[in-house]
């Protein structure tokens, strides 16, 4: 019991990983926190449905979801976020709450209202670990998130595209005065944010075999309780406390049950840890830094 609340635990942490990473990054280069990131995860889930419905490809529908939510993230930048970026971080967070909850009404509108089933066949087998289980979908989601997380890792710490993330980070002004693109370093990162959540959204749908309209709104506040913990823009710090909370939840429902909603453990382990360390598990904008 002990091991499969352990994978069950890596597994639900990998996708909040997923759902917070491009937030993060986003936040860490603008000081703004995108709630509406959340919006291009539920735009992944139905892309990714209706493309897996016509070609029966899991990998088409994952890159056409990537491809629609980054196109989504890059037109949100342009449009909404720029223009208003000089008006305090309260603005923007009050516009992409807007643009989440109209985006909610518009998935309602065009592929109704009920859930609908993501019945994809994933070509990996079933691993016995020990006396656990890890299903074909639970090593998809591990070898994803693995895939993901190393990557980003990579290109934040080894690529020019992640010096320029940090220059911009730490100092956007400086940076565009040393001759950095800094409109196109932002568009950049809009586009790879909005791309992880469309996988996290195709990951979500493939996992719980459902995709409705609201799917976005508890990963939203998770996503919060998950940035605030990990340090603010932050990217390893998120991954920790993705991890953190995805085990704690499923150790407490484990062995605890269902003593209190199992949606309210991230907020407590929030409560708890900034009361301990109030700048968060890893403060700073830099990855591994």
């Amino acid at each position: 019991m002990v091991l499969s609340s352990l994978i069950n635990g890596i597994v639900l942490g990998s996708l909040y990983a997923l759902i917070a990473l491009g937030p993060t990054l986003i936040y860490g280069i603008l000081r703004i926190l995108d709630i509406a990131n959340v919006a291009g995860l539920t735009l992944g889930a139905y892309t990714g449905l209706k493309v897996f419905e016509a070609t029966h490809s899991l990998l088409a529908a994952l890159v056409v979801a990537m491809l629609a939510s980054a196109a989504f993230g890059y037109l949100l930048q342009r449009f909404l976020y720029r223009p208003i970026l000089g008006r305090g971080p309260l603005i923007p967070l009050i516009a992409g709450i807007g643009v989440f909850i109209a985006m909610e009404e518009v998935f309602r509108l065009v592929f109704g209202p009920y859930p609908l089933d993501f019945p994809a066949t994933v070509p990996l087998p079933t691993v016995h670990v020990g006396g656990a289980v890890v299903t074909g979908v639970q090593l998809l989601i591990l070898i994803v998130g693995i895939a993901v997380l190393v990557g980003t890792w990579y290109s934040l710490r080894r690529t020019r595209l992640g010096l320029l993330w940090r220059a911009t980070s730490q100092d956007t002004e400086t940076a565009s005065a040393m001759g950095v693109n800094t409109g196109l370093v932002i568009a950049t990162i809009f586009l790879i944010g909005y791309a992880l959540a469309a996988i996290s959204g195709v990951l979500l749908g493939i996992n719980y075999n459902t995709v409705y309209p609201t799917m976005g709104d508890i990963p939203a506040y998770k996503m919060l309780a998950i940035i605030v913990l990990g340090g603010l823009g932050n990217p390893l710090g998120t991954i920790l406390a993705a991890m953190l909370i995805g085990l704690v939840e499923t150790f407490v429902v484990a062995y605890l049950g269902f003593v209190l909603p199992r949606d309210a453990i991230a907020f407590i382990v929030l409560i708890v840890i900034l009361l301990v360390r109030p700048q968060g598990l890893l403060p700073g904008e830099s990855f591994g830094s």
